[in-house]
């Protein structure tokens, strides 16, 4: 079958290639993998590091997210959230989204590899295969646990992020994933509890469809309490100061304040402010753990 979207203006197609990388999913990482870099060290961070590292996670970030769509064409094709993405309607050809897939993957690699460090490279490859393969293929189609066991590899980031300035992986990088892999079930089964219905068309056993709506939101409200205690972690092995730990508390009980409403409300109309909410704890979180590591480094 004929590639006729090489037909369309280039701009509109390096756009419709741009969205196979899900760009503010993308964002979110790298946001997480430049905290991860800058708090890995006190003092500046090389610059090449920083330039090719960023790149590198950046591209294969956009690699997993453009497979996952390969491989979620026919799925996506019957949720109303994601019809309207390239692949579902005709706008680039499965094989051609494949290969941009590869192609960003192994370009990926050969930076990393060459400008970073092999370790970052490794732990890189195997977070595009978790997620992209073990998640999307295996996790998402057969166990309503997916979104936990898959959140191992979206939890990577900042790991990623501190092995490429260090070229290791220490205690307080651990820490970073452990709130990122705590905080993922109750920001998408939010979502989920949602759409559940297009889930459930789709064949997904997402857990609002195996296990009903009040399971998935007291799972919600369960998660958010563990959060709070992952949240404050940090502070306890000293790796952050008093400013994020007012912060920790304050966004940690905002999270279980919202999750509580959820959980308290008839049907979904609270689950998108829930999802909403997270986003913005998350980025809150992050941001309050840079600005007292800098503190901390002018108080020193």
């Amino acid at each position: 079958m004929t590639d006729t979207v090489l037909m369309e203006p280039s701009t509109t197609l390096w756009r419709r290639y741009f969205v196979l990388c899900k760009p503010k999913v993308v964002a979110l990482i790298i946001f997480t993998a430049i905290v991860g870099m800058l708090l890995s060290t006190p003092g500046a961070i090389p610059l090449d590091l920083f330039v090719f590292g960023t790149i590198g996670i950046a591209l294969a970030a956009a690699s997993g997210a453009a497979v996952n769509h390969w491989f979620d064409q026919r799925i996506d094709a019957l949720m109303e959230r994601t019809r309207g993405r390239p692949l579902p309607q005709g706008e680039i050809s499965p094989n051609s989204a494949l290969v941009f897939a590869i192609g960003l993957g192994v370009l990926s690699m050969v930076i990393l590899i060459a400008w970073v460090n092999t370790l970052t490279a490794v732990l890189s490859f195997f977070s595009i295969i978790g997620y992209a393969v073990v998640y999307t293929v295996y996790l998402k189609r057969r166990t309503p646990h997916n979104i936990v066991l898959g959140g191992i590899a979206g939890a990577a980031p900042p790991v990623l992020g501190w092995a490429a300035i260090t070229g290791e992986v220490s205690v307080d990088a651990f820490l970073l994933f452990l709130i990122i892999f705590t905080w993922t079930p109750p920001h998408f089964w939010a979502l989920a509890i949602r759409r559940r219905d297009e889930y459930a068309r789709a064949g997904l056993p997402m857990l609002p469809v195996t296990h009903g709506v009040a399971f998935t939101k007291l799972n919600v409200l369960i998660y958010t309490l563990m959060l709070l205690a992952v949240s404050l972690m940090p502070f306890v092995v000293q790796m952050s100061g008093l400013l994020y730990l007012v912060a920790a508390i304050t966004l940690g009980v905002g999270f279980i304040v919202q999750a509580w409403g959820l959980y308290r409300s008839e049907g979904d109309e609270l689950a998108m402010k829930t999802f909403g909410y997270s986003i913005f704890y998350l980025s809150m979180l992050f941001v309050a753990l840079l600005m007292d590591h800098y503190l901390m480094i002018l108080l020193s």
